[in-house]
């Protein structure tokens, strides 16, 4: 009996990316954050497909442009679960390995969640647990928190309830309103979002 020869390692002498799928519902600009980031030497994923429910979201003609396979499906008119079967279908055929939500303003059902188990993360405008849902600035603001910021956490069928995979803060001014806060922690969020994906497809 003689013992197996070792695998034959890939011919780029690494190992290959994770592929990514990006759901969005509008221009994209985390979208567009999470592109670059694989695009830069040493990424641990690359983007296989950027979906959306709405098939005039700015963020699909971004996407098309940059040589990115995009899909589009309406939920309009048509059972959920019918709509996120082709969504699912498109991620599947595409051979996604994560999901990653960026702007995506759909409530995915427990039977979607179910099948991406532990394979999709998403981006939520506050320092979780606190202000799950919308309108987290303002709700920040009227607390008196002298600090706001965004979280990256693995979706479950809790609502922003999955683990957290990574935060930032961001400073909360005396004159901020809802819109100026977003807009920096907007900026923070396309700094973080990369960092923790990297980190999850390397896992």
């Amino acid at each position: 009996m003689t013992d197996s020869p070792p695998p034959t390692p890939p011919a780029s002498g690494r190992e290959a990316k994770k592929k990514v799928g990006i759901l969005i519902s509008g221009r994209g600009s985390n979208m567009m954050s999470l592109v670059a980031a694989s695009n830069t030497p040493g990424s641990p994923y690359e983007i296989a497909l950027v979906a959306s429910d709405k098939p005039a979201a700015a963020g699909l003609a971004w996407a098309a442009a940059h040589d990115i396979p995009t899909f589009a499906q309406s939920p309009k008119g048509i059972p959920k679960s019918d709509y996120e079967a082709a969504i699912d279908a498109a991620l599947r055929s595409a051979d996604v390995e994560i999901v990653a939500l960026a702007g995506y303003m759909r409530l995915l059902s427990d039977d979607f969640v179910a099948k991406w188990r532990g394979r999709i993360v998403n981006i939520h405008p506050s320092l979780l647990p606190k202000y799950k849902g919308l309108d987290t600035h303002a709700r920040a603001i009227a607390a008196g928190d002298a600090v706001a910021g965004c979280s990256v956490h693995i979706v479950t069928e809790e609502l922003d309830g999955g683990e957290i995979l990574g935060q930032a803060e961001v400073p909360i001014r005396p004159d901020d309103t809802p819109d100026t806060l977003a807009d920096r922690v907007l900026a923070a969020e396309h700094r973080l979002y990369p960092q923790v994906l990297a980190q999850f497809a390397a896992s």
